[in-house]
């Protein structure tokens, strides 16, 4: 049970754990950022959780520090699951999971792209979802819900489809072969 690795992590990492919770049966430990990589491979090595769920982020704009991240940790046949916390300020980078779990990678690329966290020996940390060079981080909190304005051509119409009428294109609710399918309409 993962109330029995709390107990460990808190005996074998007692400087780092900042703090511990059990809500509905979901174990979450918070640790500092320095010590973050050492748990991640302490919780891999000998408590068996050799699958990575999740790597995601927390944006508390306001407070400091600002962010926090957050690790899925669960073992492959399910019997344990562990949330690893740690707050991150501003400037701070994250030392990069990649090491540990291959999986680590999208996930911190997103993190990086969304929210503009930066990881350390990440293999590599480049944007995932927006494009290169795009300014801002679009998951925090202070990115305005319209967004902002860009140099990027819009691709989106809201003319005529270009296929309106033509071969690949049918038209639904009637019964009349010819008219609900436009390549039927040479065939009357």
């Amino acid at each position: 049970m993962s109330a029995a690795d709390l107990e460990i992590l808190q005996q074998k990492f007692p400087d780092a754990v900042l703090g511990q919770n059990e809500f509905r049966g979901e174990f979450t430990v918070t640790v500092t950022l320095v010590a973050l990589h050492d748990v991640l491979r302490f919780c891999k090595e000998s408590l068996g959780y050799d699958f990575l769920l999740d790597v995601s982020s927390l944006d508390h704009f306001g407070q400091d520090p600002r962010f926090s991240m957050v690790y899925e940790l669960a073992t492959v046949d399910d019997r344990k699951h562990l949330r690893v916390k740690a707050p991150v300020g501003e400037e701070e980078t994250v030392p990069s999971a990649c090491d540990l779990w291959l999986a680590a990678d999208w996930h911190e690329r997103e993190v990086y792209d969304m929210m503009g966290i930066p990881f350390a020996n990440h293999p590599n940390l480049k944007r995932i979802l927006m494009w290169e060079g795009y300014p801002f981080y679009p998951l925090r909190k202070d990115f305005p819900l319209a967004g902002r304005p860009s140099d990027m051509p819009d691709v989106a119409f809201t003319g005529v489809a270009p296929l309106e009428g033509g071969p690949f294109v049918t038209s639904c609710g009637t019964d009349d072969v010819v008219r609900r399918e436009p390549r039927a309409r040479d065939q009357k």
